[in-house]
Order: structure tokens, then C-alpha cells, then sequence
């Protein structure tokens, strides 16, 4: 079995035995059920038929047995009778990738026995159990102070996440201000992360309320330092929450902005070949106007050098000076006229 770890509490302390580990769950299920005892079992990517074994000795229900299966739930808590099942979200951030991992963990809670079913790695919930186990008053309460607990993990989980996406978000605004081609799909890349992120986070406020009110109907003295604890908590999710819409709407803004340098750079890109185009064609101009000029005294002399034997003003004293003058008023008059026309 995907037994991380199991345990007996008896009045907020740990019932120490050689063979814990070795434990059925029916010898589990049968610990004192005085109000002051609970057993905690903590599976890690149990099979479905190891699933349905513990479902059958906690009478679990089969629709929370279902969503334990097949995972991929959202946040929420629901309520089976006296069992409350319970699904967080627990976040990490790898940096090197720019990427929100989510991971899945869900808990069973009755009124003398707490099952956690991870669905990764992370969290590791040992460190949860150890401190626990070094403040008996507070495990005293019961199996709402391993919810209480594993829910403090989570949420304070999400303070590094939340620094690394405001790094990464200062490292694009940088980028954006610099004119980095490639600032534009980092910041679609992590906007998607952030909006991951929010997933995650956005119900857990809700929950604390919830688990809250439970304790409330409790009216016991233990409960009420349980509730101010799940205050804490739920204050720390609230910032979470509103940390992450802030830096929802800080990449929306930086969009626009982005968006903006880069029309404004293709706007100036555009003018200048706009501008290089018009002297390109002045230059057409000018040359065209010059080839035309040319032409025209060319074409005569061509005429008058093709040396056939009878052809007409070839041996007229004046038609040399004439197709001269021809020439020359040919060409100044199609000179004035593209200078008048702007092409000269």
C-alpha cells in the first residue's frame, strides 16, 4: 500500500508502537473513539483498488471516492454525513521554465480519523505531521487541526510562487521598455500562468469561511484558537488572491503598452520608408525627364544618320543648321516643361 505514514493520536500525542508502519486500516479504524483520539493516514498516488480498500473500512462515500480517482478537481469541500471531503490545490513555481505546477490534495476527515491522498510529490506533508506533533493542544482538537495545518502548507506555499511571477513580471516590463521582440509572447506565456494560478487560489477564502463555520456549531474552547488559526489563513489566501488579479491586470496593462511601443515603432519604420520611397521616386523622375530630353535630339540625328541615297532636306544647305535648331528647341521645351511639372 501507498502508505506515507500512519498514525494514532490519543489526546494530542502520538501513540508510539514499533510495528505503526505495518498496521491494517481495520486496526487503524478501531482506535479509542473518546472525542480525544483520531487516526491520520497519508496515501501518495494510490491505485484505485487501494483507494476503494480504504473507502470500504472508512465508509466513504462513493461520489468523494470517484473524484479521488480520477483527480483533476477544483477546490472545494463537500459534506457526506459527519466525513467532510476536502480538495486543495497546492502550487509550485519553477523559475528556470517560467511555469505554475499543480499539484492535488485531497482529505477525508470523519470524527476520528483523517485520510490525505496526494496525487504528486509535493507537498510533502511530513513537516505538517512534525509540527503537529510538537504542539499537542493545538492536535488535541482533533482531525480539523491536520486540515487546519495541511491548509496553512498550502497557502504559504503560494508566497514563493506569488515572488517568483512578480520577478518575472518586472523582468518584462524591463523587456517591453527596451523594445525586446520576444516580450510579447513571454507575457501571453505568463498570463496564462497567473490565470493557473487564480484557479487555484480563488476558492480557498470561501473554504476557510466554510471550515470556520463547522468549528462555529462546535462551540468548544480548543475550536475557537482553531478558528482564529483558519482567520490567519484565510487572511493569507485573501492577499493571494488579490496578489494574483493584481498582477492579472498588470499584464493586461503591459500588453498595451507592448502593443503600443510596437505600433509605434512600425509607425516609424513605416514614415521612413515612406520618406525614402518619395526620394527614390524624385530620383526616377529626374532621371526619367533627362533620358526623355536625350531622346528626342537622338531620335532626329538617328534619322538623318541611316545615309540612304534619296531621302528628303539630305542635300538642302540649310537642313543641317534647322535639324540643330530642331534639336535644341526640342530638348529646351521638354526641359521647361518638367521643370514646371516638379520632375527637374
Amino acid at each position: 500500500m501507498p502508505v506515507v505514514d500512519n498514525a494514532i493520536y490519543i489526546d494530542g500525542r502520538r501513540e508510539v508502537q514499533p510495528d505503526s508502519m505495518d498496521r491494517t486500516f481495520s486496526e487503524l479504524r478501531a482506535c479509542p473513539g473518546d472525542g480525544h483520539s483520531f487516526c491520520w493516514i497519508g496515501l501518495l498516488r494510490p491505485d484505485p483498488d487501494e483507494i476503494h480498500a480504504v473507502a470500504q473500512e472508512f465508509n466513504l462515500h462513493r461520489l468523494a471516492v470517484e473524484d479521488t480517482i480520477t483527480a483533476h478537481q477544483r477546490p472545494k469541500v463537500e459534506r457526506y454525513d459527519d466525513i467532510l471531503f476536502v480538495v486543495l490545490r497546492p502550487v509550485r513555481y519553477v523559475d528556470s521554465a517560467e511555469a505554475i505546477e499543480i499539484g492535488e490534495l485531497h482529505l477525508f476527515l470523519g470524527p476520528d480519523f483523517v485520510i490525505t491522498v496526494r496525487h504528486a510529490e509535493e507537498p510533502d506533508l511530513r513537516p505538517v505531521r512534525q509540527r503537529l506533533e510538537q504542539d499537542p493542544n493545538l492536535l488535541r482538537t482533533g482531525p480539523f487541526a491536520v486540515l487546519y495545518a495541511v491548509f496553512d502548507k498550502v497557502v504559504d506555499d503560494y508566497g514563493p510562487v506569488l515572488d517568483g511571477l512578480q520577478t518575472d513580471i518586472d523582468q518584462i516590463e524591463e523587456q517591453v521598455f527596451d523594445g525586446d521582440p520576444t516580450a510579447s509572447k513571454r507575457i501571453y506565456h505568463l498570463t496564462r500562468e497567473v490565470i493557473t494560478f487564480q484557479r487555484a487560489v480563488e476558492p480557498l477564502p470561501l473554504l476557510c469561511s466554510e471550515f470556520r463555520d463547522h468549528l462555529k456549531a462546535q462551540a468548544g474552547e480548543s475550536d475557537l484558537e482553531l478558528r482564529r488559526a483558519l482567520r490567519d489563513v484565510a487572511d493569507h489566501s485573501t492577499r493571494a488572491v488579490e496578489r494574483a488579479q493584481n498582477f492579472r491586470e498588470l499584464l493586461v496593462d503591459v500588453m498595451a503598452v507592448n502593443a503600443a511601443l510596437v505600433a509605434q515603432k512600425q509607425s516609424a519604420e513605416l514614415t521612413a520608408l515612406t520618406e525614402a520611397s518619395y526620394g527614390q521616386s524624385g530620383q526616377v523622375k529626374r532621371i526619367s525627364s533627362w533620358a526623355a530630353i536625350l531622346f528626342a535630339p537622338s531620335l532626329i540625328a538617328t534619322i538623318y544618320g541611316m545615309n540612304f541615297t534619296h531621302m528628303p532636306q539630305l542635300h538642302w544647305i540649310l537642313g543641317y543648321p534647322l535639324a540643330l535648331l530642331v534639336m535644341v528647341l526640342l530638348a529646351f521645351g521638354l526641359y521647361t516643361l518638367f521643370k514646371r511639372s516638379g520632375w527637374m
